[in-house]
């Protein structure tokens, strides 16, 4: 187990934990919460031994591997699962030794190094790896893709499926999902629930730590608390310890007054839609963890809009795209007064493009956009963080903001209206360039604000926001009066704030008729679709399992030929899944009985001297190639056995009827 005794850590003059102590047990998957800047990071940091304490004791099993994620990216050629493998120690290490044995013809220390290989699971680490990959959303074809041909995004999903291959005891991981899209993120999810390793994760993600987590561990103010339970059971818990603080009680009561409201002006459309539904729940938890909101000194309020047009943009047959590539085609929709909307879509469908073609960064290629008369748009995108000018300070950019943009104010009044997004006294002055994340995300937010926009598009807004902004971001998306659209990989975010979902696949934009447990659903079948499809193909050379499907559903359910046409064709189709799986399942055989007869002639031979140290070196030889080539037979096995799976369960009678 791990144990903090008196634990006290410095970062310079700053100190992040004072006589913490806690025990974390094995196996347990562990929340890690608290404000940016509280020492999250500088914990994890003592965790892997890589910050000493300053004062009592950090004691981690010497004998516990730890996997995290590496912060940076090496510069390389090296293939996507190539450069994943590196991750997993134990088989580097054999490997390394199985090739210095070969290189000193070592055929004693060769037969240790094969042992040691198939203890690391050599046989199915590459699929391993590549299923990692593919889990975490890369297609096929990026499997062997150089390094440096990914975006950085990518590149950090490469930096977690590294660490992830690690068989780690302890796994930390720092904001794995922040360059996570949902159906990569529904994965990791069930991927952590299932590993044995004690887990400490930090994340502003609330469904993510819900699913995943269920030990809480607060810091702040430079102590550690345990709670048992996920980040849900540790708000209704730690609401409970503040209830009893009187000095909170009437900013308690004012909160839950809000929040009441907000719950009243939703609760008559909840027999309308699903999504009401959710909202409503989703504001009745607001209710009861208003105690908790009140521990934030962070809350703010979009100003109210001098105009609400309606509809406040409409778009007819808009294509939108780069150069002469369209992305997303023939936009047929509206933007009315008042409507929430969440945009949904896996990374590269064109979420992003279609914002910035109606945002007016990038020219649309075809169609019309029409805008209502006195739209005033308030526009969050990761990049225009990256526009903030690192020698500035919060006040010249305001200062600067207001004049351009409007209205313009005094520097006091631009000093108070900074002071509601927690940069106050000297913060103001301070360059922001030596901001972190979550403060340039909430100095943007300021300028938004401040604009008084009358429609809301929000991309990622809250990547580097910590929980109780998100949850200050919320409170104040709701009482909004304009209208908003918003990209999100915040599942919670979504619930609270959107009524509707517009959903972006296949080069369209369309309506999506569910809520997000509908979409999550829908991504599932839309994963295993492609997966069937994809090795149908290679097994036969014939029509996709889509293709197959449809036939096995087709329109004629009801007539019985056609049906027993269906049932001899279905037959047709699976016959070369069948058969390569028979020739697969006989090589694998053969390839058991030749290692079982070279590990007997080897063993024999170390033990009575029988073969030279040429015989032992051949014999290693022949024996790595038989682990290869049985590696990538049950790799093939694997992905032929799921897709007949997948093809016999869509194309059964049952699933006709």
């Amino acid at each position: 187990m791990i144990n903090l005794r008196d634990v006290t850590l410095r970062r310079g003059a700053k100190v992040v934990l004072e006589g913490a102590s806690v025990t974390l047990n094995p196996g347990e998957k562990i929340g890690l919460v608290g404000r940016n800047g509280a020492g999250k990071s500088s914990l994890f940091l003592a965790l892997s031994g890589r910050l000493e304490s300053d004062a009592g004791e950090v004691e981690v099993p010497p004998h516990w591997r730890v996997g995290e994620v590496a912060q940076h990216m090496p510069e390389t050629d090296q293939g996507a699962t190539d450069f994943v493998l590196e991750g997993d120690l134990v088989l580097m290490a054999a490997q390394a030794a199985l090739e210095a044995a070969e290189a000193a013809h070592d055929g004693h220390a060769m037969a240790e190094a094969h042992a040691a290989l198939e203890e690391a699971g050599r046989f199915d680490a590459r699929s391993r790896a590549q299923t990692l990959l593919m889990g975490l959303g890369f297609s096929v074809e990026q499997l062997d893709a150089p390094v440096n041909s990914f975006s950085g995004g990518w590149r950090m999903r490469l930096q977690l499926a590294r660490a992830l291959m690690c068989p780690a005891e302890l796994l930390l991981l720092d904001e794995p999902t922040n360059h996570l899209d949902l159906d990569a993120l529904v994965w990791l999810e069930a991927w952590l629930q299932r590993h044995p390793a004690t887990l400490l994760v930090i994340s502003h993600d609330r469904e993510f730590l819900d699913a995943v987590t269920k030990v809480t561990l607060h810091l702040e103010d430079a102590q550690l608390s345990r709670y048992g339970g996920n980040y849900s059971a540790f708000e209704g818990m730690r609401a409970e310890r503040l209830v009893l603080q009187q000095a909170a009680f009437d900013r308690q009561q004012e909160r839950m007054a809000q929040l009441q409201r907000f719950i009243d002006r939703f609760k008559a459309k909840a027999s309308k839609a699903k999504q009401a539904q959710s909202r409503v729940k989703a504001l009745a938890r607001m209710e009861k963890l208003a105690p908790v909101l009140t521990a934030s000194d962070f809350s703010f309020d979009f100003r109210d809009p001098a105009t609400v047009p309606n509809p406040m943009v409409s778009l007819r047959e808009l294509h939108c795209g780069y150069g002469q590539q369209v992305v997303v085609r023939g936009v047929q929709r509206s933007v009315l007064a008042g409507q929430r909307i969440g945009i949904l879509g896996a990374n590269g469908q064109g979420k992003s493009t279609f914002i910035k073609t109606l945002v007016g960064q990038i020219e649309a290629l075809g169609g019309s956009k029409v805008e209502g008369k006195g739209l005033a748009i308030g526009y969050f995108a990761q990049q225009e963080m990256d526009l903030l000018h690192d020698d500035d300070t919060p006040l010249q950019v305001m200062v600067r903001w207001a004049r351009e943009r409007g209205p313009d104010a005094r520097e006091q009044e631009l000093r108070d209206f900074l002071g509601q997004f927690r940069f106050t006294g000297d913060q103001v002055l301070q360059a922001v360039g030596t901001l972190s994340g979550g403060e340039r995300a909430r100095l943007v937010l300021a300028m938004i604000v401040w604009q008084r926009p009358n429609l809301l598009v929000l991309d990622e807004p809250t990547n580097h926001l910590d929980l109780q902004t998100r949850q200050a971001l919320s409170m104040a998306l709701n009482g909004f009066e304009g209208s908003v659209l918003l990209v999100s990989h915040d599942r919670a975010l979504l619930r609270e704030v959107c009524d509707e979902f517009w959903l972006v696949a296949g080069g369209r934009l369309q309506p999506f008729e569910g809520d997000l447990d509908d979409y999550q659903q829908w991504l599932a079948d839309e994963q295993r679709a492609r997966a069937a499809q994809r090795v149908f193909k290679d097994a036969s050379g014939s029509a996709s399992a889509a293709g197959v499907s449809q036939e096995a559903s087709g329109n004629r359910r009801d007539d019985r030929k056609a049906a027993a046409a269906a049932r001899q064709e279905r037959a047709h189709k699976t016959r070369p899944l069948k058969q390569e799986l028979a020739r697969i399942e006989q090589r694998l055989a053969a390839l058991a009985e030749q290692r079982a007869a070279l590990e007997t002639r080897i063993l024999q031979g170390s033990a009575d001297g029988s073969l030279s140290g040429a015989d032992m070196a051949d014999a290693g030889r022949t024996l790595h190639a038989i682990d290869e080539e049985t590696a990538l037979q049950e790799s093939r096995w694997l992905e032929m056995g799921e897709a007949l799976q997948e093809l016999e369960a869509e194309t059964s009678p049952a699933k006709a009827q």
